[in-house]
């Protein structure tokens, strides 16, 4: 007894068996959201889905029936206009039709060449539907379906919940499934780092390194410093520690300036900086943002703390 109890209150408390028409309301607003960033960034093009024939808009609950379907036309109309958005309600609905002399009577899903049939029997004039959508409420959130009706090409396809939780699963294991894959290969990862110790002492650089070894836990480059020394160029090499991946190095710079005064003068001394610089290095990453604390020690006895970039976007590396 006790045990079915706490099953129940388990169930009870779990985010699905509590899941409803909230969440869906929810996850069309994400939804709509999600359209309009693929309109935008041109992986849906309006001009491939339009004109578009809304096949189904099917409920799960028996809360959601009164507002499922208005509710997915007005996200639709938003993100795709009304000009060439189209119901088809005869769709879902048992289908009896005329062919060869024969009469079909047919229920449940309806297929591509079916939609086009209908979309052909009611459209009159207008030009032929090039998509069909089927939205759908399930337990979770919503799930969205576009197929070109020309080609039977998925346009797009989500299922959307309100927190966007299964699509950033779904965005982790293939990104999980590509570095497998890339460790087989034998490929490298570029990895870029912009490191900014300003207080007390200043060290700032940027680096250019590879990652790579059987767990990734290495990463070797170049480093170009701006500062302590003053224009540098050089080799660096960190090693990755699995608590809070923090990562431990080092940085050996030739100085530029003191090189080239070394190399077309007969004497030998130090402008600016020494010909060659050692700086020890710790980064601690802030979460999983492209932001870290840097810690530095150079030769030149330069203690500093800052801010470590990593991976920013205006970077030229491969990310």
């Amino acid at each position: 007894m006790v045990l079915s109890a706490l099953l129940l209150l388990g169930l009870w408390m779990s985010p699905t068996a509590s899941a409803g028409p909230a969440t869906t309301n929810d996850s069309l607003d994400r939804l709509e959201e999600l359209l309009l960033l693929r309109v935008e960034d041109g992986s849906l093009s309006r001009e491939d889905v339009l004109p578009a024939i809304v096949v189904s808009a099917e409920p799960r609950y028996e809360e959601s029936k009164a507002w499922f379907s208005t509710r997915v036309l007005d996200v639709l109309r938003t993100v795709l206009g009304d000009s060439g958005l189209r119901l088809c309600e005869a769709c879902m609905a048992p289908r009896a039709f005329v062919e060869d002399g024969n009469l079909a009577y047919q229920t449940g899903p309806v297929g591509l060449d079916e939609v086009v049939r209908l979309d052909d029997q009611s459209r009159g004039g207008a030009q032929p539907a090039r998509s069909a959508i089927w939205v759908e409420e399930h337990r979770g959130g919503v799930a969205v379906r576009i197929i070109d009706l020309r080609t039977s090409r998925v346009l797009y396809a989500q299922n959307v919940d309100p927190g966007l939780v299964e699509k950033g699963n779904t965005q982790r294991m293939y990104s999980l499934s590509e570095e497998l894959e890339r460790r087989q290969r034998g490929d490298s990862l570029t990895q870029a780092f912009v490191d900014m110790a300003v207080y007390p002492g200043q060290h700032i650089s940027l680096d250019w390194t590879d990652q790579w070894g059987k767990t990734n836990a290495n990463l070797t480059g170049v480093t170009v410093s701006l500062f302590d020394p003053v224009v540098g160029i050089g080799a660096c090499h960190y090693r990755r520690i699995d608590y809070l991946n923090v990562l431990v190095g080092a940085k050996m710079i030739f100085s530029v300036p003191t090189g080239l005064t070394r190399a077309l003068s007969d004497e030998s001394f130090e402008l600016l900086d020494p010909l060659l610089t050692g700086v020890a290095v710790a980064r601690i990453p802030v979460g999983r943002s492209n932001y870290g604390v840097v810690f530095t020690a150079s030769t030149n006895g330069e203690v500093g703390i800052g801010l470590s970039l990593m991976n920013i976007s205006l970077l030229p590396v491969i990310l």
